[in-house]
């Protein structure tokens, strides 16, 4: 058995326990009442007794459905909380690795990919580069002059980014700019991807 699991097990039956002893209480109070009303007429004290019977019933039942409903909603929100905990720390692991990424051996043609679909989002006719000193050396001229004719458009490479991997782009002006850093892809990605990480965490077929 798992932490969560028994958290939400020992949960379950100290709120249960609580409900318990709670409508055991109520049957009781309720017993000693139907007691002290014995020395009345036969009939009138069994239609009170009974009466009182059923009342204290029916509130220990509401109790005991309140516990099992209070119990069911933490048990949820426990589930919920250490599955949120694991997947900020799946997606953490993820960015702290992100740096090795450009020691792949196909990151030249990953760092291209990166130029292109930040071009195509910027959606201008010129723009100006930056880039991460390793991404930056892999973007050489030749690469530049071919991604610049495909897309018909000016491009200049400034200064290197000082965080980050990956390109960032903006119009010469500068008033518009896409960050396509694996930084920010990561995040920008992190909502799509909870569900599929979430999967495989558990063990489940996607």
């Amino acid at each position: 058995m798992g932490p969560v699991e028994g958290n939400i097990e020992t949960l379950s039956r100290a709120v249960l326990s609580e409900a318990r002893a709670e409508a055991e209480q109520i049957l009781s109070d309720a017993r000693a009442k139907a007691q002290a009303i014995g020395q009345r007429g036969q009939e009138r004290a069994a239609a009170e007794r009974t009466e009182i019977l059923e009342r204290a019933s029916e509130e220990a039942e509401r109790i005991r459905s309140r516990a099992i409903a209070s119990t069911q909603l933490k048990a949820r929100t426990l589930q919920l909380e250490q599955r949120e905990k694991l997947l900020v720390g799946v997606f953490e692991a993820a960015r702290q690795q992100l740096h090795t990424v450009p020691q792949w051996t196909d990151y030249g043609q990953i760092a291209q990919h990166l130029l292109r679909e930040a071009l195509i989002h910027l959606g201008a006719t010129s723009a100006q580069i930056r880039a991460d000193e390793t991404t930056q050396r892999l973007l050489t001229g030749e690469v530049l002059n071919e991604i610049s004719k495909e897309l018909q458009l000016t491009l200049r490479v400034t200064e290197p980014l000082t965080q980050g991997t990956g390109v960032i782009v903006e119009t010469m002006d500068g008033r518009l700019r896409y960050d396509n850093t694996l930084e920010t892809r990561l995040d920008r990605m992190q909502n799509t991807l909870r569900s599929s990480v979430h999967h495989i965490l558990v063990g489940e077929a996607l």
